[in-house]
């Protein structure tokens, strides 16, 4: 149900050959060059507005397509950085400065704290920084306490940056309920999962089998100079991220963009099934449609599938019309809530029972934070008990419509146990109709191994995600 993720092409390494003032925005250069100080700019805004409560993905898209690749790329090590960078403007000022200079400076700050993680030169980003001060009207102002910020961080950065060690936000980069409830959640893990969370998230491929098969396409891909290793039976994950235009077949629907943990859902849904009759299947929280497409995808001839997709939103759900359509598949899609069967379950196969549900519920997207940097510091330690809440409704709803031995798949893309673990369990205290099958669990990201009923949890380097795989009682 959460947006697909974007591999953006722009870099994160430095390049002192070039002139930073005009500096491209892509790896390979953009034929219209952006100066440093612009991007400054718009990842400071865009900064501004994620405190603000907006969404990093709603804020990049208010920015310019010319902008846009360059910004992103900045965007996601700032916010990488971010609980450093605030701890060492602490160490700066006093007092924090109005939020659009504070903004500017942080941004500063945590793109140039580690010299040898830095996009550009300290010194470059720094001057840059200040010239986007000065160039902007709601910092021109403090262009001059940027300046003496940024010029008093080159000289004692070692000092600044070691009083800023023992503080557990500055050194992990996540919000401290965050780390705590990991340490709970995950003791033995924990420092990993926020290790991971820190890194570039790889670029998974999955394959469409009815156009093609993994090792054709890895073979094409190789072709090309473009090396991927393969996972399970269709998934593939690229040694270096492509813009998806460049990816071969991809307007033709031979092959979609999904995490290797997200391409778990459609098999352990359909596993052990009589796939040779007509299946009702139901994925409840549909968009942006990639699990839909690929439950048709694994249905093939023969094997017919009868799949209703829901979505509250009805632009998400014109997202699951463009997926199916790129691949060429086809599924009735409902713009209603999951939780309100009465709205739609009459349209949705004639209101017969769903031999299978797919409940990709909504989360705080506590393990997807590599794609989505800005997730950590938009959630609220309140959201969790929130949203357990809703998911706990929606299993409720969910569950009697799935027909007599018939069963559901309950996942999230979340590693706090509420969200996970602790929900299924509360689930089966109270349905004695529901009998857990063998099921991954919790997902941590970079494949760590986890002991359960499952020999082998582990596909690649993955999301982090939660996978539940509940079967109703015949009697």
């Amino acid at each position: 149900m959460h947006p697909a993720p974007s591999h953006p092409a722009a870099p994160e390494g430095r390049r002192p050959d070039r002139n930073p003032a005009q500096a491209g925005a892509g790896r390979g250069g953009d034929a219209q060059q952006v100066a440093l100080w612009q991007q400054l700019i718009a990842v400071a805004g865009v900064l501004q507005s994620i405190r603000d409560g907006v969404s990093g993905t709603a804020a990049l898209d208010a920015v310019s397509t010319t902008l846009r690749p360059g910004v992103q790329a900045l965007l996601f090590q700032v916010l990488r950085n971010l609980g450093r960078a605030e701890a060492l403007r602490r160490q700066l000022a006093k007092r924090p400065p109005p939020p659009d200079a504070d903004a500017l400076l942080c941004t500063a700050l945590a793109l140039c704290w580690r010299a040898d993680e830095a996009p550009y030169e300290p010194f470059t980003l720094v001057n840059q920084a200040v010239e986007a001060a000065k160039r902007h009207p709601a910092t021109h102002a403090q262009a001059s306490f940027i300046n003496a910020c940024l010029r008093r961080f080159l000289r004692e950065s070692d000092a600044l940056v070691g009083a800023t060690d023992a503080d557990p936000v500055a050194r992990w980069n996540h919000p401290l309920w965050w780390i705590k409830r990991l340490q709970k959640d995950h003791p033995q893990q924990w420092e990993q999962i926020l290790h991971a969370n820190n890194t570039h998230a790889p670029m998974a491929l999955r394959v469409n089998r009815l156009q093609g098969s993994q090792a054709q396409y890895q073979q094409e891909l190789a072709a090309m100079g473009a090396d991927a290793d393969p996972i399970g039976t269709e998934g593939l994950v690229l040694h270096r991220p492509l813009p998806v235009q460049a990816l071969p077949g991809f307007a033709a629907g031979r092959v979609s963009v999904q995490d290797t943990a997200a391409q778990q859902a459609a098999p352990l849904l359909l596993q052990g099934m009589d796939r040779t009759r007509s299946l009702r299947v139901l994925d409840a929280c549909a968009a942006p449609g990639g699990k839909t497409a690929h439950l048709l995808e694994m249905a093939g001839e023969g094997e017919p599938l009868q799949v209703t997709a829901l979505e509250i939103d009805a632009t998400r759900a014109e997202r699951i019309h463009q997926t199916l359509a790129r691949l060429g598949l086809a599924a009735q899609v409902l713009v209603a809530d999951a939780a309100q069967p009465e709205a739609w379950w009459p349209a949705a196969n004639g209101g017969a029972l769903f031999d299978a549900i797919l409940l990709d519920a909504p989360c705080t997207a506590s393990g997807i934070v590599r794609r989505h940097p800005d997730v950590r510091w938009l959630r609220r330690e309140t959201d969790i008990a929130q949203l357990a809440a809703l998911q706990k409704r929606l299993l409720a709803t969910l569950w009697p419509l799935v027909a007599p031995g018939g069963r559901l798949l309950y996942c999230t893309c979340s590693v706090f146990r509420a969200e996970g673990d602790a929900q299924v369990q509360t689930f089966l205290a109270h349905n004695t109709d529901a009998h857990l099958l063998p099921s991954p669990g919790h997902l941590i990201p970079r494949a760590a191994d986890k002991q359960g009923a499952v020999p082998d949890n582990r596909f690649g380097d993955h999301d982090g995600f939660f996978y539940a795989l509940l079967q109703k009682s015949t009697d």
